[in-house]
């Protein structure tokens, strides 16, 4: 089955280059407006006023609010996961997943720990009030969680982790530790929390490792 992205991006290009450079910058507006207001909180004209477009180029591009949320979801994984890259791709070892995780804590100090997760932000506005926008963002955390999953594969395949290793269910929790710690992170403005999280994950997934 294709990914909401692998929809969307055929019909991006099927517009002219100044349609995709007004729709792109559309999303980007309303994805800027969403994570510090909320989706509730971000109205038509607020982003018509930020974007410089008017309603009817919104309607025409997305449909309605609705569909302009689901093209924000998409962009808001495509830009998280571009920004974890090249690490991402390489999370193969114990210490490639510590790198990893290190990088986004330590961007979470950059940023004071305020705003948390981008994606996460959004779940936890729409996943009980929007169906469709609920299965775009268990896409999103499946394309995140899949690098992990396919490392931990890499060192199974390897012999460097143990058979006994349940590799989709480890990599399920560290996406749920990152996940937390983020939330936790950002109501205690701290970055401990997460770093306390993912480590204590990251430390199980250790005690796998065939020495």
């Amino acid at each position: 089955m294709n990914s909401p992205a692998d929809v969307e991006e055929p019909e991006r290009r099927r517009l002219t280059k100044p349609g995709r450079k007004t729709r792109d910058r559309i999303i980007e507006a309303a994805a800027e407006l969403m994570f510090h207001h909320g989706v509730g909180g971000t109205s038509i004209p607020d982003i018509q006023a930020a974007a410089g477009v008017s309603a009817s180029q919104i309607y025409h591009y997305f449909g309605d609010k609705r569909g302009l949320v689901l093209a924000v979801v998409n962009f808001q994984t495509d830009t998280k996961l571009d920004q974890q890259r090249p690490l991402l791709d390489k999370l193969d070892s114990i210490d490639a997943l510590r790198a990893w995780c290190d990088t986004a804590a330590d961007r979470q100090d950059a940023m004071g720990c305020v705003g948390g997760c981008e994606i996460g932000s959004l779940a936890s506005e729409l996943a009980e009030r929007d169906p469709s926008a609920r299965t775009d963002l268990s896409a999103s955390f499946d394309r995140w969680e899949l690098p992990i999953r396919s490392g931990l594969a890499r060192m199974q395949t390897r012999g460097e982790l143990s058979e006994r290793a349940d590799v989709a269910a480890l990599a399920s929790a560290l996406m749920a530790a990152i996940q937390g710690g983020m939330l936790l992170s950002q109501v205690r403005r701290s970055s401990t929390p997460y770093r306390h999280a993912v480590s204590a994950v990251i430390d199980h997934i250790e005690s796998y490792v065939v020495q």
